[in-house]
């Protein structure tokens, strides 16, 4: 598929231009509280949206850093880009950050690319044709293995954004162990890798760029991706935002952990919006 080689090529260009400023020095300015953004996230979207209208002049295109026009609603098929997951991690000089790449059709997320340049690793993965981790001159099938009914859970947390309310969210499910990660794209892709079996988003902060591109990897490597309540997430929406949270397993137990989830989002104030 030709997007589908396009966004690879785009995603590792893009990460060039981030491992650059990475190892230099990229200025920062605050969207929000917690919330920072670089002269490396502008670059690299500048060029990512540029090179996808070029490319694909009738589709629609959402950037996080871009002035978003709505124009994409009266497209069939929208680029949603997130030219920087885990910001965070790369103003504090950690590595764990991803450009991501998502295409949505008619609403439904039908292809994604992830590119971690420092450590020159590539998730991709098309829906109906499967998913793949490529690095080091290494092409792997991802597939979720099968994990036995007593064996330990693992969840993906936030390195910079954990907090006793998460903590008791991981008591309530009987999460034995976490793995700290920046961004949701590389906390999903330790699901996808078998290395963690949950990640969740309780808040409203995550957007339809941090989820798009990893869920069809993840879909497609045999997990789940929903919001706190069991519903499908929604793309190309007029509000960017998951106001409805996020769950992301590794399929197992994906309905249990939702009906658990069910009296804390009652504890929390949360209902559906």
């Amino acid at each position: 598929m030709n997007e589908l080689q396009t966004a690879k090529e785009l995603a590792k260009r893009a990460g060039d231009i981030l491992l650059e400023a990475f190892h230099g020095n990229s200025p920062v300015r605050w969207k929000g509280v917690g919330n920072p953004v670089t002269e490396a996230d502008s670059m690299a979207s500048s060029f990512l949206v540029q090179e996808l209208r070029n490319r694909f002049p009738n589709d629609g295109v959402l950037s996080e850093e871009e002035p978003d026009d709505l124009s994409r609603l009266n497209a069939p098929r929208t680029w949603i880009i997130d030219p920087m997951d885990g910001t965070s991690e790369f103003v504090s000089h950690i590595g764990e950050f991803t450009v991501m790449i998502g295409l949505a059709i008619h609403g439904k997320p039908t292809l994604g690319v992830m590119y971690q340049p420092t450590e020159a690793k590539l998730y991709y993965g098309i829906s109906g044709g499967g998913a793949f981790v490529e690095q080091r001159g290494m092409k792997t099938s991802l597939k979720i293995p099968p994990k036995g009914a007593t064996a330990e859970i693992v969840a993906a947390v936030s390195r910079s954004h954990d907090s006793k309310k998460y903590q008791s969210i991981r008591d309530a499910i009987g999460v034995g162990r976490i793995i700290s990660s920046g961004g949701a794209g590389l906390k999903i892709g330790l699901i996808c890798e078998g290395l963690a079996d949950l990640y969740i988003h309780a808040g409203p902060e995550t957007s339809q760029w941090d989820t798009c591109a990893p869920e069809v990897i993840l879909v497609e490597a045999g997990g789940r991706c929903s919001d706190l309540f069991g519903a499908p997430l929604e793309y190309n929406t007029v509000d960017v935002q998951n106001q409805n949270g996020l769950v992301a397993s590794n399929g197992a137990g994906h309905d249990q952990v939702i009906e658990i989830l069910k009296p804390l989002l009652v504890e929390f104030g949360r209902k559906p919006v």
